[in-house]
């Protein structure tokens, strides 16, 4: 995710990197061309077509293109909750761990350091879900060799860290370091990180519907290198820029939905998944070594 200031916007405005910009300059070439065709169509031979249509049908596809992007930032809104939801849930449950873990002093600390490692290699492991990654080399030192044999089969990896977690709080429990009652209100934390992984796979795992996709798309295309013909009329030697001007801005707003649509990847503007896991680290980190 790139980060910016708002208030500069001249230098806003020339920032091109995870702007739609490069994107679209295939398609803004090709709609001046179709206006200087226009252009030159309508001044030689006096061809153009009626703008009624395009009027009426402008009306309809601004309204598409603004419910598209308005599903595409929902995705990435609801992404971004679901992330910080997961990072409310590693602090909370380290602190659990650090108040609700008893007994003897050195006991309780390996229980306690163990969990921090955990919820660090949970987060880790959903981040990679998320990206379709699966080499485990690049969780570092986290993973002990016995944990990194046990992952390496496993498609779904996150569902055995959930396990990992359950099972030491399990065992403190067993063992008299954690009361059932604790026990409960832990088990409901790690609930809680589940949910919200399985929210963000949730949108990973549901597009935008193909069919709404295609058919903005091909109306889109339709109207924009159309749209030419019908304001040369008007716009006269002005149609090329005009026509660049207007396929720039619709197909614009389009490319945009497509680039936040899918949140969870390593384009400029998806979600800062690596900083919210290193965000994680550091918090718990700091935690345990200020207990």
């Amino acid at each position: 995710m790139i980060a910016y200031d708002g208030k500069r916007w001249i230098a806003l405005l020339f920032k091109i990197r995870g702007s739609v910009v490069p994107a679209l300059a295939g398609r803004t070439v090709i709609a001046g061309a179709l206006g200087g065709l226009a252009a030159w169509l309508y001044h030689q031979r006096g061809f153009h077509v009626p703008s009624t249509a395009h009027t009426i049908l402008g009306v309809a596809l601004g309204l598409l293109l603004v419910f598209r992007t308005n599903s595409s930032y929902d995705r990435f809104w609801e992404g971004r909750k679901l992330l910080g939801m997961m990072v409310n849930r590693a602090r909370d449950l380290m602190r659990q761990g650090l108040s609700y873990i008893e007994g003897d002093a050195a006991g309780a600390r390996v229980h306690q350091l163990d969990l921090q490692r955990k919820i660090v290699v949970l987060y880790a492991l959903i981040r990679q879900f998320l990206r379709d990654e699966r080499d485990l080399s690049a969780l570092g030192a986290t993973l002990t060799p016995g944990e990194r044999a046990a992952l390496e089969p496993v498609q779904v990896r996150p569902t055995v860290a959930f396990t990992w977690i359950s099972n030491l709080l399990a065992a403190c429990a067993r063992e008299g370091r954690i009361s059932e009652q604790r026990l409960m209100r832990m088990d409901g934390n790690l609930t809680s990180f589940s949910d919200s992984w399985g929210g963000a796979e949730r949108i990973l795992k549901t597009p935008i519907p193909f069919a709404y996709a295609h058919h903005i798309k091909a109306f889109l295309v339709l109207f924009a290198f159309t749209a030419p013909f019908a304001m040369v009329d008007t716009m006269g030697w002005l149609t090329p820029a005009a026509s660049a001007i207007l396929a720039f801005a619709l197909f614009g707003i389009d490319e945009i939905g497509v680039e936040i649509e899918d949140p969870f990847g390593y384009d400029p503007n998806d979600l800062p998944l690596d900083s919210v896991g290193e965000r994680i680290t550091q918090d718990l980190a700091d935690m345990t070594s200020s207990r």
